[in-house]
């Protein structure tokens, strides 16, 4: 069986495990804290964060912002559930709307119409890596009509006087836009570097800050190490310094940090990601575009356009003119040819908990057509040139049984 996404394991990484192995220090610490100005020196923003999980990125921001009960944060009906999860954290709602037709991204139009004087956040998602419409989004957010709106209930806010813009860019380490990279395109970012990821370090996420002024980014920064461990005011570093053992806890913080062993996976694979992990992923996404844009029945995706530039994360195929359980049929007949593919994602609206809430995927029309009509074929640093054409060839074969 063809795997879908199973991570890069090379000897360099194996052998920068073993030196972090023998470094005698294994959780937060230099590693780490070299990963995180790596990050920003490629990113271009302001200051990063290393976590155990984009989740928890997303969720130290929102209480970071102050979002609480009452408060709402607008994200597209079309992404995985820890988006949406977070906001339910912190006993805010969550206020789905549909996304384009074309680039499976949140549809600007739509978010607009649901900001409310309650809006505190605006969560778009990279989905597959390709950005959304940062400067229609920030646009938006500094309009007068739209800052009129906004009420602050946190000193966070009050400071921002606009609605926060919270990029979910799980996907998207190294996309572009309008020549800048992901992690510098808007307010805050935040980072997945999960398994499957294009850039892992087995599981971890990372806060890219990128606040406007008067915000000092470092200070941010420093105040969510503490929120990330504990509340404690020094990390396992600090307090290895001679005589530095005192510490304090100054808040019921989290526990969330990234460990050096993460990071050190994550700093080989960011010394190659541009020259090497990207280039293999486009070459990846360029074959299956080439062979499927010559039938009428396929709908490549969207993956560069004159101002934006994919991270090359997963491939989204559309059939036309079929509905969700034809899909599923041809779903099991690729995987009868043992090549194993995917969906991404299944709304979140459609999820049992989201349902009992009163959520309706119907109200999202173009979410559920995107979804019902998408699959996801592999793309993998390793997935040979040969397998990329048995890929092909097994889904166009699928396709024409069952259409």
């Amino acid at each position: 069986m063809l795997p879908f996404s199973p991570p890069r394991i090379d000897q360099k990484i194996i052998d920068a495990v073993v030196d972090t192995l023998k470094s005698g220090w294994i959780t937060t610490g230099p590693k780490t804290k070299l990963f995180e100005k790596k990050l920003t020196e490629y990113c271009g923003n302001k200051n990063t964060l290393a976590l155990n999980s984009a989740t928890a990125g997303l969720e130290l921001m929102l209480r970071w912002f102050g979002v609480k009960e009452g408060d709402e944060v607008i994200l597209p009906a079309y992404t995985y559930s820890a988006t949406a999860n977070v906001i339910v954290h912190c006993g805010a709602k969550p206020v789905f709307v549909d996304v384009n037709a074309d680039d499976f991204n949140i549809n600007c139009d739509a978010v607009k119409q649901a900001i409310t004087e309650r809006t505190k956040v605006i969560m778009p998602v990279d989905l597959a890596g390709y950005p959304c419409d940062y400067d229609v989004l920030q646009e938006l957010v500094q309009s007068a009509e739209i800052r009129k709106l906004f009420k602050a209930t946190s000193p966070e806010q009050a400071l921002l006087s606009r609605i926060l813009i919270l990029s979910d860019a799980a996907h998207s380490v190294g996309a572009i836009y309008k020549g800048k990279k992901a992690g510098a395109l808007t307010d805050v970012t935040v980072f997945s570097f999960h398994a499957v990821k294009n850039l892992t370090t087995s599981e971890g996420g990372a806060i890219a800050l990128n606040l406007p002024a008067p915000f000092d980014n470092l200070a941010i920064y420093q105040a969510l190490c503490i929120k990330s461990l504990h509340g404690q005011n020094k990390d396992a570093l600090a307090k290895t310094q001679k005589g530095n053992w005192r510490y304090d806890i100054v808040e019921a913080g989290y526990k969330c940090n990234m460990t050096d062993i993460s990071a050190a996976i994550g700093l080989v694979e960011l010394e190659r990601y541009d020259s090497d992990m990207l280039v293999r992923r486009k070459q990846i996404f360029d074959a299956y575009s080439n062979f499927f844009s010559g039938f009428e029945w396929a709908q490549v995706p969207v993956y560069s356009s004159a101002d934006k530039t994919s991270s090359y994360h997963v491939y989204q195929l559309r059939i036309n003119a079929i509905n969700e359980a034809k899909r599923d049929q041809i779903i099991a007949a690729i995987f009868d040819k043992d090549i194993s593919v995917n969906v991404h994602f299944i709304p979140v609206p459609m999820m049992t908990f989201y349902r009992a809430m009163g959520y309706d995927v119907a109200n999202y029309p173009v979410t559920f057509d995107n979804y019902s009509r998408e699959i996801t074929l592999p793309v993998f640093y390793d997935l040979t040139d040969e397998q990329v054409t048995m890929v092909c060839e097994a889904v166009r074969d699928s396709v024409l049984a069952n259409l």
